[in-house]
């Protein structure tokens, strides 16, 4: 069944169907660029980071579809330092979005992928006020995940650039495996205690070096991705609005969960475009694990 057939059949606001299918649409320009937009750019984006040529290629062609369709009314992108207003509305939506998360492992042909966050109404507000998310992820195959809280449910591109289903009501299993970003040696002592629990309990490392793609495996294998806190970094590296809440929306609606290692992170509210947290994301039951480490 096609993206647009299953948004009607699960009653989908149409508007919000209509956001969904945009992005969806961009999914071949943007990969058209990985053979003609490699390398870094000559510029940085708010946080200092040298930006790849992808990052903002996907950054201009997802502003522009949103621009012209008017679907929304406030944009952020982690490729931008403020957020965007779009003139002339027909919704009062807001959307973050990592345009290309994981760009810098494009030269090594491995997996990356966009994330987007839709809100209601503007951005800086918890997660748990979401209409819904999803994330397009460049592998082997091109896929589409999404949720609206009515399921998660995956779609696979097809030759004619069309997303078809591949998998419907997406459930995160018990699994074994731990993705952990950040240097062992700086780890924090609960941190350090929890990962020693995972790796006692025959946790299988694997860490590609992006979040969309790793996280991707988490849900369909189970166990958990963090990047934490640690030494130097003690408000972590990910970035709430465009990477942990989104994502953790879609996992948590497939039977998972996502916290900062005390509280649900969907619970947080940002103060910032940029705001930074650690991330915890997986499993209810390594979920679980980490809070009672950091309480004790």
């Amino acid at each position: 069944m096609k993206l647009k057939d299953f948004l009607k059949t699960q009653g989908i606001d149409e508007n919000l169907a209509q956001l969904i299918m945009l992005f969806g649409n961009q999914a071949t320009d943007i990969k058209a660029g990985f053979l003609s937009a490699r390398g870094a750019a000559d510029t940085r984006n708010v946080y200092g980071e040298t930006q790849m040529a992808l990052d903002k290629r996907a950054d201009e062609i997802l502003i522009a579809a949103l621009r012209k369709s008017k679907l929304v009314s406030w944009i952020a992108s982690e490729e931008q330092p403020d957020i965007i207003e779009v003139e002339g509305a027909v919704n009062p939506f807001g959307v973050t979005m990592d345009p290309l998360d994981g760009s810098s492992l494009i030269d090594v042909n491995l997996a990356v992928g966009t994330i987007i966050g839709i809100y209601p109404g503007h951005v800086l507000e918890p997660g748990n006020t979401m209409l819904g998310a999803l994330y397009i992820l460049y592998g082997p195959l091109t896929t589409l995940t999404y949720t609206t809280g009515k399921g998660v449910h995956e779609f696979v591109m097809d030759g004619d650039g069309t997303f078809m289903l591949m998998q419907e009501n997406l459930i995160i299993p018990d699994g074994n495996i731990y993705a952990p970003g950040a240097l062992r040696k700086d780890y924090l002592p609960y941190h350090r205690q929890f990962i020693e629990q995972l790796e006692s309990e025959g946790y299988k490392l694997r860490f590609s070096g992006s979040f969309v793609a790793d996280v991707h495996q988490i849900l369909h294998k189970g166990g958990i991705f963090t990047y934490p806190a640690y030494a130097g970094k003690e408000s972590g590296k990910l970035r709430l609005l465009f990477e942990g809440t989104p994502m953790g929306k879609v996992v948590t609606e497939a039977g998972g969960a996502v916290s900062n290692g005390t509280i649900n992170l969907l619970d947080v509210k940002p103060a910032a475009v940029s705001d930074r947290t650690p991330i915890y994301i997986g499993g209810r039951k390594e979920i679980a694990l980490i809070e009672s480490i950091k309480r004790s």
